[in-house]
This record gives structure tokens, sequence and C-alpha cells, in this order.
């Protein structure tokens, strides 16, 4: 089969390797759209790679083309996505249902080979199943769905309530919307572009705000009528944006930091006292899993596409390659600014 085949830093290679093929318990999926995530960039164009040769690949949709023996839930022809994380089942996180916790996991796409081919093996449970309805180009979209959801989920989460989004990109996006469909009386998302921000409000958001504009603050207040947001949801793991939330967050508020830091965080005093005097809680959100796996995030992402109620705007994808052309899509990542959106990779191009 062909696959997009990294074998050193900035060295992506389209090439042809052995077919996988699928063993006890395990399912063959021809590989339809592979989204390239963020993650994904250092680890072809950086240093972050496990090992080479390696075939990356972890957001993806396809059809099933064979199963292994014992399998019994998933059939030759099913449209399905692609669940990345193999967890161990074993350790005390993983018997907890805490999966995306567990040390001693596996991940498709990156610690073994992944969707960046033809074709990709995965275990029977990590093969969600979608309706016709949902396009194929979903399906590559479950699991940056699925990390959105989770973030809700690690919060005590309650209807009628405000909410801020901080940052405009597809995760937040999905927070932004998952928030509407889970009862939000308010949803503001915030961000630095006014492209994102009207299509936030295409998508169900209640306004947006630009985070470069002069009193910007002060606009976001008002629209609580001066009491802060009663959930934060902070997606661009951005060092100004995770000040930011402490600052928007109300009495007794819930602040979970979805995004992915890359830089080193502080604090002032006064901005850190935030926390003590408005009694809010924090936390993280990791991955996208519960009990019983992978949860229950990925049978709604399922769900909600279908209906139609989560939805699903051409803008989230820059642009489409074939498989072929994967070492270009990598060189697209070096100009800082210049994707916007989600590269899609074609395998059956």
């Amino acid at each position: 089969m062909k696959a997009g085949v990294v074998h050193a830093r900035e060295d992506i290679r389209f090439e042809e390797i052995e077919k996988s093929v699928p063993k006890k318990g395990q399912v063959l999926i021809k590989v339809k759209y592979t989204g390239i995530c963020g993650s994904d960039v250092p680890r072809v164009n950086g240093d972050a790679c496990h090992f080479f040769p390696n075939v990356l690949g972890h957001e993806f949709s396809g059809t099933v083309e064979a199963v292994g023996e014992g399998v019994t839930k998933i059939r030759p022809g099913s449209r399905v996505a692609g669940v990345p994380l193999v967890p161990c089942m074993k350790c005390p996180d993983c018997q907890k249902g805490n999966y995306s916790l567990c040390k001693h996991y596996s991940f498709i796409g990156s610690r073994e080979f992944g969707s960046f081919a033809e074709y990709v093996v995965v275990p029977e449970q990590n093969a969600v199943p979608f309706e016709d309805e949902v396009s194929f180009e979903q399906g590559a979209f479950f699991e940056p769905a699925t990390v959105a959801l989770h973030g809700l989920k690690r919060v005590p989460w309650n209807g009628g309530k405000t909410v801020a989004i901080l940052g405009g990109g597809t995760i937040g996006m999905f927070v932004m919307q998952w928030a509407k469909i889970f009862g939000a009386r308010e949803v503001v998302v915030f961000d630095i572009n006014n492209e994102r921000l009207e299509l936030g409000k295409r998508l169900g958001a209640t306004a947006g705000i630009n985070t470069l504009e002069e009193g910007f603050m002060d606009r976001a207040k008002e629209l609580t009528e001066g009491q802060g947001f009663d959930y934060v949801f902070e997606t661009a793991g951005n060092t100004i944006t995770m000040r930011m939330a402490f600052e928007l967050a109300a009495n007794k508020a819930n602040v979970c930091f979805v995004g992915t830091p890359t830089k080193d965080l502080t604090f002032t005093v006064k901005e850190w006292e935030n926390m003590n005097r408005k009694e809010f809680n924090l936390t993280g959100s990791w991955m996208s899993y519960s009990a019983p796996f992978p949860g229950e995030e990925w049978k709604l992402v399922a769900h909600y596409f279908k209906t139609g109620e989560l939805k699903f705007d051409e803008s989230f994808i820059f642009k489409k390659l074939p498989l072929s052309q994967i070492a270009d899509a990598f060189e697209m990542y070096k100009t800082p600014g210049f994707v916007k959106g989600k590269i899609l990779i074609d395998s059956e191009q």
C-alpha cells in the first residue's frame, strides 16, 4: 500500500510499504480522510517523532475493508471514524475508566503506524461507526469534536448559564456548539480574528469579542452585567488567554483549560488572586475518553453530526490534498499563520 512515511526530521515520503493485515480482534480500515493535527507538525518538522520510519495520522475516517478473528461489532463496509488511543486496560487509571490518563498506552499515528496511508489496522473498539448522513469529512473531525465535548464533561455542567470560549479555532467552535446543545444561555467567543468570530456567530454563538480591540474586557463584562462568566473554556493554549480566563470567570465559576500550552506561564499576584477571591474551580482536560471505552463523547459526536445539531462548516477545512502530496502539506506549516483550518489528506487520490 502507499503511505506517507516519516524517515527523519523534515523528511516525509510518499512510498510503498507492506499492507496492514488485521489480527485477532482488529479491523482493517480503507482510509478516506485524515486531518493533520497540530501535534503531527512537530513530529515531521521538528524532533517529536517517536521512531523512524513512522506513519503518522490519527484523525481519520474510512470504510472497514476486513475484520480479524473474533470481531463481532464491526462489519466490512461500515463507515467508521478512528479512535487513536489504545489504552492498556489493566492499570489503575484504566480500571477506573480514566483511559486518557493511562501510562502504558499506545497511540495510533504516533506510537504505532497510523492513517497517512491507504489502509490502517485498529482494535475493534477503536472503530466508531457512523451513519450515511455523516460525511467522511465529518468523520475525520470526530477526534477534535470529542476533545471539545470532553472539556464539558470535566466540569459540573448545568444549563442556563453563561459561557466564555477563549480561542476560535476548530476546538473552540466545537466547545461553543456543545455548550449550546447542552443548554447554555449565553455563549461568547473570544478571538483576535474577526472572520473566526463571525463563524462562531453563524454556528450559534451569542456574540464574538475581538481581544485586540480596546476596551474588550469592559464589553465582555457588560454582557454578563458585570458578573463574569459561569463557565470559561480556554481552547487556544495561549498564555494570554489562559490569564484572561481568570479575569473573565465569575464568582464560583468553573474554568477548564482545554488548549495545550507551548510556553511557560506566569501570573501576577493580582491575576492569581482571582482564583482565591472568586473561589472558582480550575481544571484541565486531556484527550476525549470515558467508560465504556471509547466513551459517550464518541457516540454523541456520531449522533449530533447525524442530526445536524453539531454543525460542520466548510471553513473548518483549509485544503484537501492527495496522499501523494503529503510532503507539500507539511511544507505549508513552515510559514507561520499560512494554514487557517484543517488540512485533510485524501488517501484515495
